[in-house]
């Protein structure tokens, strides 16, 4: 089915942009945390690889596609030996890299979403493996920089709910057998449009309702 949304060497370039700009995003995080070259390298590889290895795992694509592609594992390789040396020059082009990686959250979440569908998962669990692509990555790279995860804090612009718009786009279209290169373009454009809407008006997701009497209520109680 991918294949024929993309053409393979379509689908290999848009991998790697999107490993790519994933990757500088976890290199950046290790360089904002002191970490030194082995530890920029392992951030920027799990950020780039890890929402990707996790889907293969889980439908049995084995070996995953980071470890059958060298072009997977040496592009955050190149991209943690860029941001070790231009780290300030890419903090300071930091909303074109808000872009790309906008662009690879759409991107990864509808190829995420159809190679589970491929490998027999129903449309449900395939929408949560094509989120699990497109967030994964950025999940682990968090914890193992010992921070909660961007997708769990309120106070961070909406991420995971443009990749769960674009997944469940993906599955509608396939349980109406829309899906084709147009409809699966247009759910990508709609998961980094509303991830670029989220970044320039700071959308967040809604805490839990009436929750500043609550802890109000449990104050007086503890008195």
């Amino acid at each position: 089915m991918l294949t024929e949304l993309f053409t393979p060497s379509v689908q290999h370039a848009l991998d790697l942009v999107g490993i790519f700009v994933f990757a500088i995003s976890g290199a950046l995080l290790a360089v904002r945390k002191n970490f030194d070259v082995f530890g920029i390298a392992v951030l920027a590889e799990v950020t780039a690889l890890g929402g990707g290895l996790f889907r293969d795992v889980m439908i049995g694509a084995i070996p995953p596609a980071a470890f059958t592609d060298l072009g997977y594992f040496i592009t955050p390789l190149f991209a943690a030996v860029l941001v070790f040396f231009l780290h300030p020059h890419v903090e300071r082009i930091q909303v074109g890299v808000n872009v790309f990686d906008a662009a690879g959250l759409g991107l990864f979440c509808v190829t995420g979403t159809v190679k589970a569908y491929e490998y027999g998962l129903g449309l449900t669990a395939s929408a949560a493996l094509g989120l699990a692509t497109a967030v994964g990555g950025g999940v682990l790279r968090d914890v193992l920089a010992n921070e909660v995860p961007s997708l769990l804090r309120w106070d961070r612009d909406l991420y995971a709910v443009p990749a769960i718009v674009g997944a469940t786009m993906v599955v509608l279209c396939i349980r109406f057998d829309t899906l084709n290169a147009f409809t699966s373009g247009m759910a990508v454009v709609a998961a980094f449009a509303l991830r670029l809407l989220a970044l320039r008006f700071h959308w967040r997701a809604p805490r839990a309702y009436n929750r500043s009497s609550a802890r109000a209520e449990e104050g007086s109680a503890a008195t």
